[in-house]
Order: C-alpha cells, then structure tokens, then sequence
C-alpha cells in the first residue's frame, strides 16, 4: 500500500485484508507437473480433500508441446481465503507438482 507525504491512502489502494475474491465461489487453479503415471488421478484426490464435491469431470488436461508436462486446470468450490490458502499450500508442496497457478 502506498501513502501519501501525510500518511493517508492512495485511491485506489486495496487494505492488506480486503480480498478481490468473493467467497463462495468456483475458483480455477492450474496445475503443472511431468507428464507421468497417476499425476492428474494424484491431484483429483488432493484437491477432493478440500471440496468433496470436485470429480475428474471438473479438470481440463493439456499436455506440453513436446509431451513432456501436462498441465491441469481444477476448478474448486471455495469458501474462505483460508481454505484457499491451504489448498495451494498442499498443491505446491506435492512432490508430483511443479508449478501451481
């Protein structure tokens, strides 16, 4: 946030607690890891931990040019920030993933 030579806020600037997110809602993630075996079933069980409701059917694959990454898209019944915040902790700390966006 930045402030002006009296102290106040700029317009325009956005409190560290605001969220531009609106909660409920349906929130897509992608997710990047080596094309391998059990990787996009891996993601469906972890991201099921956080919204029971989400099936393979709610995931959009692409593969890499080369074939080598395949690259998911989850979209996710999200409640809270803190919800949000754990489940992008717990993709990015998966041993499969690569890059979580």
């Amino acid at each position: 946030m930045t402030t002006d030579s009296n102290g106040g806020q700029q317009p325009g600037d956005i409190p560290p607690q605001a969220s531009l997110i609106e909660y409920p809602s349906a929130f897509p993630i992608k997710v990047m890891g080596a094309m391998q075996d059990g990787f996009a079933e891996a993601i469906v069980s972890l991201v099921q931990g956080f919204d029971p409701d989400f099936h393979a059917g709610k995931m959009e694959m692409r593969p890499s040019r080369n074939g080598n990454y395949l690259g998911l898209t989850v979209t996710v019944w999200i409640t809270s920030r803190e919800q949000l915040d754990d489940l992008y902790r717990a993709l990015t700390s998966h041993p499969m993933v690569k890059v979580v966006l």
